[in-house]
């Protein structure tokens, strides 16, 4: 490439460092008084980028004052800005950095500065380089170098190294698991400013899938730690394979880290080992959690999980609620459940759910006791798409009625199903993509209970106005019906109420329900729909306003039925474990609004 004017530091001998390090403990910490960055051209950006990477500005900004560590940094900071301007397409700048009126480059080591008061750092791009004559190959069949890769186009370092990887990455798809460059010619021509690239591809032999290697592992035992990779063992080599197998090690959340490296070399059968390196995650894990809104009180949770239970990376959670604290309506309800989870049942993406629970309710309409217990099924097809079926028995005995006069003892067999299908690019506080999640139950009645089915989707989508995510519009819509069954004859816990978080913020927690023959109940059809607008104001705080509404009929959509909306403001601040929300609403429809209601908690409200 064509030379850049910057001073080239020597090599120092073991004596010359030495002294080097001997005169920087004898002299005197002074201030660093004044730094200039003086940049002479038109390009904006490159200026605020040199800007940005500079060493001397970001000492300057942190305070540094030892003249040694200031002439030190002087001296790197010429490789540092180098780099700058080739990703930028400049490759004869002039980079001069002078330290009160000498080059820090000509500044030998063994004399440094005893004091420093001006730094002057003078950058001059030069002029920009296209791409003169470029070759990248050979290219396995269908791969394409990056558009921004081609003659006439700015030559920018970044250009260069996108187009290597993207030829060697198309080969290693195809099972050149050990493809690479070897050679590279590059030369700047001056006149005309043209870069020339030249760079050989060698794809080296097709390979397969030997053996996955375990290492690190303390409690987890080495053949599920292969069972749940799934690294297809005899197949052709595929990275996209290495790294699903990376992530069903993480999902399990046994592992603080997971890192697979291919081996160095090839089998001589053709097959190349994978090494699975594993830090395995503190076994057990507590936590608790505390939510609050006006109407329903106050529910505090509690979990405690292991996990890996079996040492075959088992989780099993224990978790216990009490809700109601304080409610203006409603009396405290109690819960408490387990859950036993095992990866890679049946095949790598399928993991076998156990889970069972015991549990009150007590609303203003019933009483409810209630015990569920489910074993299922769910299968990880994609990164976004999961499906889950099981089967499970509910038994709950409830009073309802005038004065809780009528009592049900409801004994249910269930088989549910539920398919998920999440393309958001944050789970916690999501500005782009969209979630929907169908879940279908149907069920048969043993006593006192009739037989049908539940439905509820959940749809939701995010808009972001920006690349930054500063300003995001979310939109939620809620659908649910019971099938072939009536409302005396499905369990309280099956039908559906309006209000509070989780549907209408601004009415009561489960302030709208339906009234059938004089008795106050949950409905058998609803419909729900929100919408925020999200406004981050600086990196940790933002403000929302929202608007919901919610609707409850009698029948799946048809007899009496009544709806209600409600509006307001709220407050996020960003924390590690997702955004504090603060929200408060009002009712802006309906007979079911009590004035303000607020709302506390972690997370978006959708």
């Amino acid at each position: 490439m064509s030379n850049c004017s910057i001073g080239k530091p020597g090599v120092w001998s073991s004596l010359g460092t030495a002294v080097f390090f001997l005169a920087a403990t004898v002299v005197p910490a002074q201030a660093f008084d004044a730094l200039q960055i003086r940049f002479q051209g038109e390009d904006s950006s490159l200026e605020t980028e040199l800007k940005r990477a500079s060493l001397l500005k970001a000492a300057k900004d942190e305070g540094v004052i030892d003249p040694f560590e200031v002439f030190t940094i002087a001296r790197a900071e010429y490789g540092q800005l180098i780099g700058i301007f080739y990703e930028a397409g400049f490759y004869a700048p002039e980079i001069s950095v002078r330290i009160d009126g000498r080059e820090a480059a000509d500044i030998s080591p063994l004399a440094p500065p005893e004091r420093i008061g001006e730094i002057v750092l003078a950058l001059e791009p030069g002029p920009a380089f296209v791409f003169g004559q470029t070759r990248m190959g050979p290219l396995a069949a269908g791969a394409e170098l990056p558009p921004a890769f081609a003659r006439g186009r700015p030559a920018r370092s970044t250009a260069i190294r996108d187009a290597a990887g993207q030829a060697v990455d198309g080969w290693r798809e195809q099972g050149h698991a050990k493809a690479e460059p070897v050679e590279q010619a590059i030369t700047a021509r001056h006149p005309p400013g043209e870069l020339d690239v030249d760079v050989e591809i060698v794809p080296g032999p097709r390979l397969r899938f030997g053996q996955l290697r375990p290492d690190g592992q303390v409690r987890t035992r080495p053949a599920r730690i292969v069972k749940i990779a799934g690294l297809p063992e005899g197949e052709v080599f595929s990275p996209r394979d290495v790294q699903r197998a990376a992530e069903r090690l993480r999902r399990t959340g046994t592992f603080a880290s997971v890192a697979l490296r291919e081996a160095d070399e090839a089998n001589p059968d053709g097959t190349l080992d994978i090494d699975a390196a594993v830090v395995e995650a503190p076994l057990r894990r507590i936590g608790a959690g505390l939510e609050y809104d006006t109407e329903s009180g106050g529910k505090f949770t509690a979990f405690w999980l292991h996990r890996n239970l079996l040492g075959g990376a088992e989780r099993f959670r224990v978790e216990g609620m009490i809700g109601g604290l304080g409610a203006r309506s409603g009396k405290l309800d109690y819960r408490l459940g387990a859950e036993f989870s095992r990866p890679a049942t049946f095949t790598p993406d399928t993991t076998l759910n156990l889970g069972a629970y015991i549990e009150t309710e007590r609303e203003s309409d019933f009483e409810a006791r209630r015990l569920r217990a489910d074993v299922g099924l769910e299968n990880r097809f994609s990164d976004e798409l999961t499906f889950g079926g099981g089967v499970g028995v509910l038994l709950e005995r409830a009073d309802f009625g005038p004065n809780l006069s009528i009592r049900r003892d409801y004994q249910l067999l269930l088989l549910p199903l539920q398919v998920t299908w999440d393309r958001r690019d944050d789970e916690a506080s999501p500005t782009r993509g969209f979630y929907v999640r169908s879940e279908m139950t149907p069920f048969y009645g043993l006593r006192d209970s009739d037989s049908g089915a539940r439905s509820l989707t959940d749809l939701r989508a995010y808009r972001s106005f920006d690349d930054d995510g500063r300003v995001v519009l979310a939109g939620r819509a809620q659908l649910g019906g019971i099938i072939g069954a009536s409302l005396d004859g499905t369990p309280r816990d099956f039908l559906f109420y309006s209000g509070g978080g989780g549907t209408v913020r601004g009415q009561p927690f489960r302030s709208l329900g339906v009234t059938s023959g004089g008795v106050d109940s949950g409905g058998r059809g609803f419909a729900a729909l929100s919408a925020e607008v999200r406004v981050r104001t600086s990196d940790t705080l933002g403000v929302v306003a929202f608007a919901d509404a919610g609707y409850v009929s009698d029948g799946l959509f048809t007899g009496s039925s009544d709806w209600h909306a409600g509006a307001g403001l709220g407050v996020r601040y960003d924390t590690v474990v997702g955004p504090l929300r603060f929200d408060v609403g009002y009712p802006v429809r309906g007979a079911t609004g009590r004035g303000f209601q607020l709302y506390l908690g972690i997370g978006q409200a959708f």
